[in-house]
């Protein structure tokens, strides 16, 4: 387990400078890794301005990865394998999700119920992770599949590019009570 994850690391890394290198699948393992890390700062830091940043990171980064995967990955991966229930559930899980986002997104520290928000948040992302990863999940019979995850990839690359460029253009800011929050993903 050291060595994949040190090896997602690594592919993470190389995604951020050439996103085109890696296929579909090791992209998408790679947001999972760094929302699992954002996750674990949250959950050990006492500071309510990292809190802050962390759980906007964690909303910013969980948002573009769902936008993608709903977009590119989760349609080929329907058509590839027309394996329909894995792919609603994914597609609830996600709306799940989304749901706790916005909440958190409208809060903040001060807010009682902000650290429960993110450590549900958490939970359900593991559960997501897992069903997605586990050995005859989605991203095994992806891969099982005819899904020519280069090129899904490298579409995925330039899709998140572009969704963390808009932000960036944005300010990085969503609206949040009226007050602008900068976010950085890196």
């Amino acid at each position: 387990m050291a060595k994949a994850r040190k090896r997602a690391a690594r592919k993470s890394s190389a995604a951020r400078s050439r996103p085109t290198q890696q296929d579909a699948i090791a992209l998408l393992k790679a947001d999972h890794r760094q929302v699992e890390e954002w996750f674990e700062q949250f959950e050990s830091t006492r500071s309510d301005e990292r809190k802050q940043k962390l759980a906007q990171q964690v909303c910013q980064a969980l948002t573009v990865h769902a936008q993608i995967e709903e977009e590119i990955f989760y349609p080929a991966f329907l058509a590839a394998t027309e394996e329909e229930d894995i792919h609603h559930e994914a597609e609830v899980e996600h709306a799940g999700a989304k749901q706790l986002i916005a909440q958190i997104e409208e809060s903040g520290p001060a807010d009682e119920y902000f650290d429960a928000k993110m450590k549900v948040l958490s939970e359900m992302i593991k559960h997501h992770v897992k069903e997605e990863e586990q050995r005859d999940g989605m991203f095994a019979k992806a891969r099982q599949s005819d899904m020519d995850l280069k090129v899904l990839g490298e579409q995925l690359a330039a899709r998140k590019a572009a969704l963390l460029g808009e932000a960036a253009a944005s300010g990085g800011s969503r609206s949040r009570r009226g007050a602008s929050t900068g976010i950085a993903l890196r």
